[in-house]
């Protein structure tokens, strides 16, 4: 039997086994290479930037998208993701195993970083520069690992606000392995964490992280790449980017003090601004934009991302696995707010797409269209560089804090909607709740295939009702070659297939892990 669960335990390359979860990351060294100079330890840590190129784009960023209700499958696309699509979810799924795996393979990769960094700083003669660097490699570990325990608590646990028994119920979070120690005695595997504990591990490693990062950014006059750091689009990882990360965990938690307090303090900086309605579009076409507070580094052809376009649209223009449904295209085709730039920026038209080789109109998801610097030869591959974090997100938040807080202050939600629709009139409201339904409404538009809309619909304890199409009164004969076991598909508020199993190859390899399999999935 295959034990999935050595992913826990074992380090090695971060090395994904689904989809374009295959990427290795450049630089990489593992326990039989020497790492003996702080110019190993620098190629060490590339590891991490590997990571996060990986598990911020394609079928990591996509997956949930495919689940929920903004886009049906065609009858031409091979069943690809049609498990996810038609919601018949199962433990034993290659994709389930495949995301947990490579999570905790990268989640090993950042303990034995970490636990270099703690061996070089224990060296003599170190230089205080070197022990500020050393500090600054240490918390881009801790955010690295902060981030995949987060993904994989908003995919395999139940929602912070939403959980049953509430977040200190028993087996409601994740085995926690902060230590490379590899071992083959089970009794000594993890079991699952509370859901807070796994919370307030990841809320430690940020803080540390941030501390960490904040020293180094204080030594710029030593030190020519901080100014870089702080600029949009950073390639590597400010003390901005970790606050970033902050404000998401403090919303996913319901912390609305701190999710104010962290989304704010990124906007205020000024290092960053949104992109406006005449350059949004910019942004996704051109990936040029004073919007994202961090962007992996990819180059070509070794350090690329995964494909987050490619399962929307083709180079030939002919075929497409996914396309958005009637419905989200009404979305953001009619407003009372103004024309939204958004529209334009992610869908366009293929006019002669084949089905069974007949061509036919439709629309089409376009907010990957790739990077022509990835290409491979003369075909693209839909590669994009990833904007994980951007200021539209810190906006929104800081809004949403505020209506939750009783603060019926909507200047955050209008300088955002002033740069996302033409014509807009600065709103105002009677109550909180009418603000904070826009900006649940603006959240949902702006990161369509992001992978927030699956954090809103779990946090929220909200369903679904995928658009059923209509061929004839939507007047696109191409809905007439839909995957029928998913058009229209519903989830009813807290549907158990919004939380993932976990994978049933890890249940059989980890005894401690007996009985504690999440609702609806049975043992």
């Amino acid at each position: 039997m295959k034990k999935i669960y050595l992913s826990l335990m074992l380090l090695g390359a971060v090395t994904f086994t689904s989809c374009d979860m295959d990427k290795a990351p450049y630089g990489a060294l593992d326990e039989n290479t020497a790492i003996t100079k702080m110019h190993d330890l620098t190629m060490f840590r590339n590891q991490l930037y590997g990571t996060l190129r990986s598990v911020t784009s394609g079928s990591w960023v996509y997956t949930t998208d495919i689940q929920l209700d903004h886009f049906i499958g065609l009858i031409s696309n091979g069943n690809k993701l049609g498990m996810f699509s038609k919601g018949t979810i199962l433990p034993s799924d290659g994709d389930i195993e495949s995301f947990w795996a490579g999570s905790y393979s990268s989640i090993a990769t950042c303990n034995s970083i970490i636990a270099k960094c703690d061996e070089f700083a224990a060296k003599p003669d170190l230089s205080a520069n070197d022990k500020v660097l050393i500090e600054r490699y240490k918390g881009e570990a801790k955010f690295t690992r902060a981030y995949m325990y987060l993904w994989l608590a908003d995919h395999y646990c139940q929602s912070y606000t939403q959980v049953k028994g509430g977040p200190e119920a028993k087996a409601t979070g994740l085995p926690i392995v902060t230590t490379f120690h590899p071992t083959s005695d089970v009794t000594k595997y993890p079991s699952r964490s509370t859901l807070k504990e796994t919370f307030d591990f990841i809320n430690k490693d940020l803080s540390e992280a941030y501390a960490a990062l904040k020293a180094y950014e204080a030594t710029g006059d030593k030190n020519k790449d901080v100014a870089a750091l702080l600029k949009p689009c950073s390639e590597f990882l400010s003390s901005f980017a970790v606050e970033a990360l902050q404000a998401r965990v403090a919303l996913l938690a319901g912390d609305w003090a701190t999710a104010k307090a962290k989304a704010e303090d990124v906007i205020e900086n000024g290092n960053y601004s949104l992109a406006n309605v005449s350059n949004y579009k910019a942004m996704w076409d051109d990936e040029d934009s004073s919007e994202p507070i961090f962007r992996p580094y990819m180059v070509s052809p070794s350090e690329v991302g995964g494909s987050t376009g490619g399962i929307f649209l083709s180079d030939n223009q002919l075929s497409a696995d996914y396309i958005p449904t009637f419905g989200t295209m009404l979305d953001y085709a009619q407003s009372e707010k103004g024309s939204d730039v958004r529209f334009d920026a992610f869908f366009t038209t293929y006019d002669n797409l084949k089905i069974h080789g007949v061509g036919y109109e439709a629309y089409v998801f376009n907010k990957y269209p790739g990077n022509d610097q990835f290409k491979v030869g003369d075909t693209k591959n839909f590669v994009n560089l990833m904007k994980p974090f951007r200021l539209s997100e810190m906006y929104l938040i800081s809004a949403e804090a505020d209506a939750r807080m009783g603060n019926n202050n909507p200047a955050r939600l209008n300088e955002f909607c002033a740069n996302r629709y033409s014509g807009y009139e600065t709103q105002t409201y009677d109550n909180a709740q009418k603000l904070l339904d826009d900006v649940l409404i603006e959240r949902d538009k702006e990161f369509i295939c992001e992978g927030m809309r699956w954090s809103d619909l779990r946090r929220l304890h909200v369903g679904f009702d995928r658009y059923k199409s209509n061929p004839a009164e939507d007047g696109y004969d191409i809905y007439k070659f839909v995957v029928k076991a998913a058009d229209g598909l519903s989830y009813v508020a807290g549907d158990h297939r919004l939380t993932w199993p976990i994978p049933k190859g890890e249940l059989d390899a980890n005894p401690n892990l007996k009985g504690q399999q999440n609702p609806g999935y049975g043992d």
